[in-house]
C-alpha cells in the first residue's frame, strides 16, 4: 500500500470529520455526501439521494440514485461502509457478501406491504421502499453500489451478476483506492473494454481516416442501431464523456426528431441524423476479405451524439420500433490516455459548436469560470471575527486544482497557503451552481442533484453571459461568496432544530433560501450581500429569518400529496415549489429592517458593471501589448488569408501590429481579443498564449 494512498485516506477522513463538525451532522452522513459527490462527478451515478435504513435483522440501505423512471429503468441502491479506524482496513470477499446481502434484503422487503406499513411515513426509508414498490413493474435492471473507505482485497476479483425476480442485478464497488484514483489521478472508473465479437453482435467495418505518418489515428464507422443500443444498455451513461453528459441534460427536446425518425422512417436514420463523434484509448482491428474491421474498443467515449445514443437505446425497449433498419455513422478518434485531458474536451467543444444551445463548452474553459477563478485568486475576504488576517475562497473551475496548487509546497509555504486558502472555503462549479440557483428560484432543480442543476445553471448563465458579460463582475463574485456563506449557515441551522428528525436536509436548505429570495423580491427589497461578505457571516436577525423559513418549508416538504409518498422525489417537483411560494410567513421585523431597497441595489449593480468594463479594458490592453507587434502581424495575416476578419477587425489588428510605434486603445484591444478568440475557434494556432 503506497504512502500516497495512506495520506489520501487520512486527509479524506479528516475532511469527513470537519464537514460533520461544520454542518452539525453525523460523520456517516458527511461521509455519504462527500464520497457520493465524487461518484456523481465521475458519472457512475446521476444523483445520490440520502435514504438511510438500518435494522438488526440484516437490512440496510443508505441512499439511491434517483427515480428509475428518469434513469432508463435502472434502480440504483447505495450502501455505505464507513471505517473509523486511523489506518486503512481491508475489504474482503466475506465482507462484500455480507454488505450486499443487507441491501438485497432491503430490496426484497420493499416489495412487502407489511414491511412498508411498519415504516414511519415521513422517513426517507419509507419513501424509498414505496418508490421501489411503485416502480418495480418498470425496473429493467438493479445496481447495488457500495461506497467504502476500506481497500478492496487483492483476492477479490469481481462479483458475478445475479437476478432478482427475473431482473438482472449488478454490483459495483467504490473503495478508498478507487476514490483516490479519481480524486487525485483522474481515473476512478474501471476500463470500458468492449468485445464486439464476443458480446455485442460482431465486428464493425471501418474506413481509416488517417495517414500512418500523421501521429493520429481515426476511423469512419457505420454502427447498426441494435449494436449501439446493446453497448449502451451494458455501460449506460459511462459511455458519455462528462461534458456531454451534463450538456445533453439541458437539451430536453432535441431528441423528439430522433424519436420520430426511429418510429416512422428508421431506414432514413443514417441520412437524417448527424451520427456520433467518439474517442477511444485504443481499438482492436483485423483485416478481412471485405476490408478492415474493428473487433473491440478500450474506453470508448461518446463526446457528441449523447442524445442519439440514449434515444436509440430507449427505442430498443419498444416492440413497435424496428432497429434492424437503423444505422449510425461514427467518427472515431484514438486518443492516448496522457493526451485525453487536453484533446477530448477540444473534440467535444468543436463537435458541439453548432448545436442550437450555445452552452456546449460551458465547462472549465468557459470565460465565466475563468473570470470566477481570477476573482477567487485575487480577492481576499475580510477577516472574520476573532481573526487578524483575511483569507480567500478557492474556486476549483477544474477538478483537482486545489490539491495541485499545494502539492509542491513545503514547510512554511504550505502552511501559509493553507491559512490563506482554508479547505473549508474551497468550492467547485457544481457548488457554485447550487449556491446561486436557490436564489434564482429553482430549489426543485437543485433538489434533482448536482449534474441536472449544473446543466440548468449552465443554460441560464450562458445566455446571460452572451448578452451582458459585464454583469459578472467583482460584486457578482462577492455576492456569490455571500450566498455560499448563507447556504452553509442554513445547513447548520437546520441540523440544530428540534423539529429536524434527520433526512431531507438538502431539500429543506434549498427551499428555505429560495423562499427568502422569493419573498424579499415580492417586497421590492434585497438581502445585503455586501454586508454578509464584509462580516463573512450573517446577522442574528437574518439567522432568525432563515430559521423561520426552514421550519415553514419543512412542513410542506415532508407532507407530499397522496399521489407521491416519496418526500425526496416530491421536493424535485415544480408543484412543491409552487406550494412553498404560496406560504404566508410572518418575517422578523429586525430582519426586514436590514434589507436593501431596489434603488440601492440597482445603484450597486450599475457601479459594479462600470468597474468591470474598466477592468476588462485594462486586462485586454495588457494582453495585447505584452504579445507585441510581431505576434499580431502573424495573427492578422492568418485571418486575412482565411477571409474571416471584418474590415474593422483588420484595421484594429493593423494598429496592434504597428506596436510599439502606435499603442491601441483599451476599446481596440477588447475588439482584438474578441477577434483572436474567433480565429482560434476557426482553427488558428497563433496567439494561444494571449487568451
Amino acid at each position: 500500500m503506497s504512502s500516497e494512498l495512506e495520506e489520501f485516506y487520512q486527509e479524506f477522513f479528516q475532511d469527513v470529520l470537519a464537514a460533520a463538525d461544520a454542518g452539525g451532522q453525523y460523520a456517516e452522513d458527511a461521509f455519504f455526501e462527500l464520497f457520493c459527490a465524487q461518484v456523481v462527478e465521475d458519472g457512475d451515478l446521476e444523483t445520490a439521494d440520502r435514504a438511510q435504513y438500518l435494522s438488526p435483522k440484516g437490512l440496510r440501505v443508505d441512499g439511491y440514485g434517483g427515480d428509475p423512471l428518469t434513469s432508463e429503468g435502472a434502480l440504483s441502491l447505495i450502501i455505505s461502509d464507513f471505517n473509523q479506524s486511523p489506518v486503512i482496513k481491508s475489504l474482503t470477499a466475506t465482507d462484500l457478501n455480507a454488505i450486499f446481502k443487507r441491501v438485497s434484503n432491503f430490496l426484497a422487503k420493499s416489495l412487502d406491504a407489511e414491511f412498508r406499513n411498519s415504516l414511519e411515513e415521513t422517513s426517507p426509508a419509507f419513501g424509498l421502499a414505496d418508490m421501489i414498490n411503485a416502480r418495480w413493474p418498470s425496473v429493467e435492471k438493479v445496481r447495488l453500489l457500495l461506497i467504502s473507505n476500506r481497500i478492496l482485497s487483492a483476492r477479490v476479483d469481481g462479483r458475478d451478476a445475479e437476478e432478482f425476480m427475473g431482473v438482472p442485478v449488478t454490483h459495483s464497488v467504490w473503495d478508498i483506492e478507487r476514490l483516490h484514483d479519481f480524486a487525485i489521478l483522474g481515473r476512478g472508473r474501471e476500463d470500458i473494454n468492449i468485445d464486439l465479437e464476443g458480446k455485442f453482435g460482431g465486428p464493425l467495418s471501418a474506413l481509416p481516416a488517417h495517414l500512418n505518418s500523421a501521429g493520429y489515428e481515426a476511423y469512419l464507422v457505420v454502427v447498426p442501431g441494435q449494436q449501439l443500443a446493446a453497448i449502451y444498455n451494458h455501460w449506460g451513461a459511462r459511455l458519455l464523456e462528462q461534458n456531454v453528459r451534463v450538456f445533453l441534460q439541458a437539451r430536453g427536446n432535441v431528441n423528439k426528431g430522433i424519436r420520430n425518425t426511429l418510429e416512422n422512417d428508421p431506414e432514413m436514420f443514417f441520412a437524417y441524423n448527424n451520427g456520433v463523434t467518439a474517442t477511444a484509448e485504443s481499438v482492436e482491428t483485423r483485416m478481412t476479405d471485405a476490408g478492415l474491421v474493428i473487433t473491440g474498443f478500450k474506453n470508448l467515449q461518446v463526446v457528441n451524439g449523447g442524445q442519439t445514443t440514449a434515444s436509440i437505446h430507449a427505442a430498443s425497449r419498444k416492440k413497435e420500433i424496428d432497429l434492424s433498419r437503423v444505422f449510425v455513422q461514427m467518427k472515431l478518434s484514438i486518443v492516448e490516455p496522457e493526451k485525453a485531458v487536453d484533446v477530448v474536451p477540444k473534440i467535444s467543444e468543436y463537435a458541439n459548436s453548432q448545436n442550437r444551445v450555445n452552452a456546449a463548452d460551458f465547462f472549465a474553459n468557459h470565460p465565466f469560470h475563468v473570470r470566477m477563478q481570477d476573482f477567487s485568486r485575487r480577492l481576499s475576504a475580510p477577516a472574520a471575527d476573532g481573526s487578524f488576517r483575511g483569507s480567500k475562497w478557492f474556486y476549483e473551475r477544474a477538478r483537482g486544482q486545489y490539491p495541485d496548487a499545494r502539492a509542491y509546497l513545503t514547510g512554511s509555504k504550505k502552511r501559509e497557503f493553507d491559512t490563506t486558502n482554508p479547505k473549508s472555503q474551497v468550492f467547485s462549479k457544481t457548488d457554485l451552481a447550487k449556491f446561486l440557483m436557490v436564489w434564482r428560484g429553482h430549489p426543485d432543480i437543485v433538489s434533482k442533484g448536482a449534474q441536472k442543476n449544473f446543466a440548468a445553471f449552465a443554460g441560464e448563465i450562458g445566455r446571460e453571459w452572451s448578452k451582458q458579460s459585464d454583469s459578472f463582475n467583482e460584486d457578482f463574485y462577492r455576492h456569490a461568496i455571500a450566498k455560499a456563506i448563507i447556504f452553509r449557515e442554513v445547513e447548520r441551522i437546520v441540523t440544530a432544530q428540534p423539529w429536524y428528525e434527520g433526512g431531507y436536509r438538502a431539500n429543506v436548505v434549498a427551499y428555505a433560501i429560495a423562499k427568502i429570495a422569493h419573498d424579499t423580491e415580492a417586497l421590492g427589497r434585497c438581502v445585503d450581500f455586501d454586508g454578509v461578505w464584509r462580516k463573512q457571516g450573517i446577522s442574528t436577525a437574518f439567522r432568525e429569518a432563515l430559521t423561520t423559513s426552514a421550519e415553514a418549508v419543512h412542513e410542506v416538504i415532508v407532507n407530499p400529496p397522496a399521489s407521491m409518498r416519496n418526500v425526496t422525489e416530491w421536493a424535485k417537483q415544480q408543484a412543491c415549489w409552487n406550494r412553498v411560494t404560496n406560504l404566508r410567513i410572518e418575517w422578523p421585523a429586525a430582519w426586514l429592517g436590514e434589507l436593501l431597497t431596489d434603488k440601492e441595489q440597482r445603484e450597486n449593480e450599475r457601479a459594479g458593471k462600470k468597474d468591470q468594463r474598466l477592468l476588462n479594458g485594462i486586462q485586454a490592453q495588457t494582453a495585447v501589448v505584452t504579445a507585441g507587434g510581431r505576434a499580431w502581424r502573424e495573427i492578422r495575416a492568418w485571418g486575412e488569408e482565411k477571409k474571416i476578419l471584418s474590415p474593422k477587425e483588420l484595421e484594429i489588428l493593423r494598429v496592434c501590429a504597428s506596436m510599439p510605434k502606435v499603442i491601441p486603445t483599451e476599446k481596440q484591444c477588447m475588439v482584438a481579443i474578441e477577434a483572436l478568440g474567433r480565429l482560434h475557434r476557426e482553427g488558428c494556432q497563433l496567439g494561444k498564449e494571449i487568451v
